[in-house]
């Protein structure tokens, strides 16, 4: 059914049930109701085209992606970011645009949005220490939710993102308690907030228990099961290697579990593994008993968030930055023990010569 024939049925004008569905306060409240309960009962949804031109909005959100980055399009946290996201959206009448492109053009998209009206605002991922794209949002007016947040951008804006530096602080001092001092970092890429935020919350962790923070004992790189597994077989086969492993994905949790098992190593009774699980739709971390020891939070419940705070941005351009700091579960999985000394690496005997 089309706004003429709802308006035929109702006995209304177009312009009248179109203000009515919109929301316009001239329209009366019993007019309203009528008009609501009649849309329900024919199962009427209108144009978002034709309800753009009515509102001056578009009900479309955007999310950019350089093309250095593109490779999260296909990155599961992503994946579930935007499902948590995409439940907000639909449940209000939003759609979304995903836009990929080259680096040196990030900041023309953004004000072309702007300038064209193609979307009401948009969610800024993966923000960088001293991010600009935070500033460039604020000179041109465009409504913006920053999924994480940017060390060295003084001015306020709306955020979600979890506490991650109490998150590793905890996890560092976790596995201290149980008797570990080499204790290697397996982080993402440190120019990224996130990354940083988590070395702090490690070194945070040994220093408040006095051990010093050791250079090499950390690694970071994009956080993929190869990086997790190519880290811990160069730490493990050092001179003098780490009994535990904080890492800052379940991905690359894989590849330190597959580096210790090649070695002919477990999990939790020579190596304990403590990573951040964002308990992902596609990769669960065990159910009941989680694979890892893991400090937790549902990015998928990041998403809704981070959607909710822009849609009311949207609605009330000129309420308050409004950020949301998430805090993190630490689960004790079967990755985890008492701090023990490895066995030594089994020796490779000569050929014997004829």
């Amino acid at each position: 059914m089309n706004l003429k024939q709802l308006s035929h049925r109702l006995g209304l004008s177009q312009t009248t049930v179109s203000r009515a569905l919109n929301g316009y306060p001239e329209v009366g409240e019993a007019t309203r109701q009528r008009v609501l309960s009649a849309a329900a009962r024919y199962n009427y949804r209108p144009n978002s085209r034709a309800k753009g031109l009515a509102t001056g909005r578009s009900h479309t959100i955007g999310h950019v992606l350089p093309t250095t980055t593109r490779h999260e399009v296909v990155n599961p946290i992503f994946g579930d970011f935007i499902a948590g996201a995409g439940e907000v959206y639909a449940a209000n009448d939003y759609e979304m645009v995903l836009s990929i492109v080259e680096d040196d053009t990030e900041e023309e998209v953004y004000r072309a949005f702007k300038t064209r009206g193609t979307v009401d605002g948009v969610i800024l991922h993966g923000p960088k220490l001293n991010d600009r794209r935070i500033t460039l949002l604020q000179e041109i007016g465009l409504p913006f939710v920053v999924h994480g947040r940017a060390s060295g951008v003084a001015a306020d804006y709306s955020w979600v993102d979890v506490n991650n530096t109490s998150a590793f602080a905890r996890a560092t001092e976790f596995l201290i308690d149980l008797g570990h001092r080499r204790i290697a970092l397996i982080n993402g890429p440190e120019e990224m907030d996130f990354a940083h935020r988590r070395r702090c919350g490690y070194e945070d962790g040994l220093t408040r228990r006095g051990l010093p923070a050791d250079p090499a004992l950390m690694r970071s790189d994009e956080m993929t099961e190869r990086f997790g597994y190519d880290s811990a077989c160069a730490l493990l086969g050092a001179a003098d290697p780490p009994t535990a492993f904080l890492v800052a994905s379940v991905i690359s949790a894989l590849g330190v579990r597959r580096a210790v098992e090649e070695r002919g190593l477990r999990l939790a009774r020579d190596i304990s593994v403590v990573t951040f699980d964002d308990m992902l739709s596609y990769l669960d971390n065990g159910g009941q008993v989680p694979v890892f020891t893991a400090t937790r939070s549902s990015v998928r419940d990041a998403g809704r968030r981070a959607a909710r705070l822009l849609l009311a941005q949207i609605a009330a351009p000129a309420s308050l930055p409004d950020p949301v700091l998430l805090e993190a579960e630490l689960t004790v999985g079967q990755s985890t023990g008492p701090a023990r000394p490895l066995p030594p690496a089994p020796l490779t005997l000569p050929a014997k010569t004829r």
